[in-house]
């Protein structure tokens, strides 16, 4: 009895994960399309300034982290210090500053459908610089998500999604998804060095450490650069207090949602966390699609399926890799 009770307890902080995780980042997602697709104001006026919502969740999940650290979190003398996270708080900075941009020239669905193709550049600087050899099926999982991706940037938009876009340009924005892409893979290889340098560093560290300098870089980017348009977009914030409200229920989201991955990884692991984001980026194409105003062709949604048949796959031969052999009989 006592144990199909802890596995119920189990099931519940599973459900209540998955539940953070699609409640928060689905919202995000509505709040940044609205932001980079409404007219403000009388005089119709856009939100130009996407890179300001990165600075903006990096203050908010800098506090956040601080204050978890400080109630819930035991001093740990085996954490990895701060200044360990100045190298890949660089690329996390820029790479999710040009996914943000690159809402102008392609849609929303679009863009998650490229940010979900991460595996592509994986396995090819894994093949071609570290000489790592991958079996029959990891290669076609790849070419599911590299074909759907494709059929999905050759397919024609409606005429209603691209109106809502700032400036159609689809080789111009799939392009800065893609430098995303390669920018998150450096990311997420030094943080997951720096884990296993460090293991005792668990997942307020990483996100007070990321944050920390996520916020200097782009304070130093939006109000010191030329260019850079903080000043503009707190100017565009005061003018319009229902842009202010979006990035900041914007930022809670990330926030939020930051701290969902970070106990999924802690009490599941990473091939749950990852099914779980896999899951729900479709489910934010399909909001998308259902709620925004973004149709998407019949020819959009076979590439979508291909897409996440792909990405189902691979997490299903994590899954086998994982599980033990069972005796046979």
């Amino acid at each position: 009895m006592e144990k199909e009770i802890t596995q119920f307890q189990r099931l519940l902080r599973l459900l209540f994960c998955v539940g953070g995780i699609f409640g928060a980042y689905i919202y995000q997602g509505f709040l940044q399309e609205t932001l980079s697709t409404k007219r403000f104001g009388p005089n119709g006026q856009r939100f130009q300034h996407l890179p300001f919502l990165n600075f903006a969740q990096n203050v908010v999940c800098l506090a956040w982290s601080y204050l978890m650290i400080t109630l819930w979190s035991t001093k740990s003398s085996g954490a990895a210090p701060p200044w360990k996270y100045w190298s890949p708080s660089i690329t996390n900075t820029i790479g999710p500053a040009l996914g943000l941009q690159a809402l102008k020239y392609i849609s929303y669905p679009a863009q998650v459908l490229v940010k979900s193709s991460k595996m592509i550049p994986v396995m090819l600087v894994g093949a071609l610089f570290y000489g790592i050899k991958y079996t029959v099926p990891e290669y076609i999982c790849t070419f599911l998500v590299a074909s759907g991706v494709s059929l999905f940037a050759l397919s024609k938009s409606s005429s209603k999604t691209v109106s809502k876009l700032a400036h159609p340009n689809a080789p111009w924005g799939y392009g800065l998804c893609l430098a995303n892409l390669l920018l998150d893979g450096y990311t997420n290889s030094t943080q997951d060095n720096i884990k296993r340098r460090y293991p005792k560093t668990n997942g307020w560290d990483i996100m007070l450490g990321m944050n920390l300098w996520g916020s200097i870089y782009s304070f130093f980017y939006m109000f010191l650069f030329p260019g850079g348009g903080g000043f503009e977009a707190l100017q565009f914030c005061k003018q319009h207090p229902e842009a202010a409200w979006d990035i900041l229920w914007f930022c809670v989201c990330g926030a939020i949602g930051q701290n969902f991955i970070f106990m999924t990884i802690s009490l599941f692991g990473s091939l749950a966390n990852t099914t779980i984001t896999t899951v729900r980026k479709f489910f934010s194409i399909l909001v998308s699609s259902l709620f925004s105003g973004n149709p998407l062709s019949d020819r959009q949604w076979i590439s979508v399926f291909m897409v996440f048949g792909g990405l189902a796959y691979q997490i299903y031969l994590k899954r086998r890799r994982t599980q033990p052999r069972g005796k046979a009989i």
